[in-house]
């Protein structure tokens, strides 16, 4: 298993940009990241055309259904047939969400915080380790967006909880610099005091994306729009803390022409070049 440099680019792959990706030009961004439930078992034109984008570029991929921080057990079948899928690819790269994604009843298809509690990072911690060992390969778990907290006696501020499971755990970060901004504008936090309190040593991918402006305290995290100026500056701010790290840009609604997101990819890379520079003459 490969693994991804820490200048890497890379962008989302999602079944309306399949012809335009294969058309890129080499060298238009350096990875892609799959949800792998979107892939498993697809076959035909998409099935061809995926199999084409994955003999020629790295493939990350990011989770949507593990629900980790859920009630029920793992699903033991759909994690043989992820590792699987992880290993014929030689994934650098799986990610999931700090989360839950499902109750009693089944799945949800939304991603739900989970209470910020001692009880509950031993929970998720321990599906997290039991995962990584059904896998063989260590999980990054990202950093949600949320619009409610789930009050609870012994809860703890949301960066806390975030390194106390990534240290009973044992795994990486996937740190979502979009859902950090998110958030401390609807719940009333300082986003750069957040990113400061994230390890570095765990930071295994950064991930970008542009969001939603509801009001002047709410933001609506969407996944469907350029990324704006806060998520840009926190960027940089991560990179001068941590150094540069494989950055995906994240686009799932109201795709633009592959160009534009291209040009977004060169945003990124450029500010990964001054990040890289300043750390050198430091």
């Amino acid at each position: 298993m490969s693994t991804l440099a820490p200048d890497t680019v890379g962008l989302g792959l999602r079944r309306a940009l399949l012809g335009p990706l294969r058309a890129a030009p080499p060298g238009s961004f350096d990875f892609l990241e799959a949800a792998p439930e979107n892939w498993i078992g697809i076959g035909g034109a998409l099935g061809e055309a995926f199999e084409d984008l994955a003999s020629r570029h790295p493939l990350a991929c990011h989770g949507l259904s593990l629900s980790l921080g859920g009630p029920t057990p793992l699903d033991e079948t759909f994690l043989l047939k992820l590792r699987r899928f992880l290993d014929r690819y030689r994934c650098p790269l799986y990610s999931e969400h700090l989360s839950a994604c499902s109750d009693m009843q089944g799945q949800l298809y939304d991603l739900l915080p989970l209470p910020f509690t001692p009880a509950s990072v031993r929970h998720v911690a321990q599906r997290i380790r039991h995962a990584q060992d059904v896998l063989g390969r260590r999980i990054a778990i990202e950093n949600i967006s949320y619009y409610a907290t789930l009050p609870a006696p012994g809860a703890m501020p949301e960066a806390d909880f975030v390194n106390a499971v990534l240290e009973q755990a044992d795994c990486d970060l996937l740190l979502d610099v979009n859902n950090i901004v998110v958030n401390a504008t609807n719940h009333g936090y300082d986003a750069q005091a957040f990113l400061e309190a994230m390890p570095g040593e765990r930071i295994a991918c950064i991930h970008v994306a542009g969001h939603h402006d509801e009001a002047h305290d709410l933001k609506i995290d969407t996944h469907g729009a350029p990324v704006g100026d806060p998520v840009w500056a926190l960027l940089e701010r991560a990179y001068a803390l941590f150094g540069p790290r494989p950055t995906l840009l994240e686009r799932d609604f109201d795709l633009p022409p592959l160009e534009e997101l291209l040009a977004e990819v060169d945003g990124i890379r450029g500010r990964v070049s001054r990040a890289a520079l300043a750390r050198h003459a430091a």
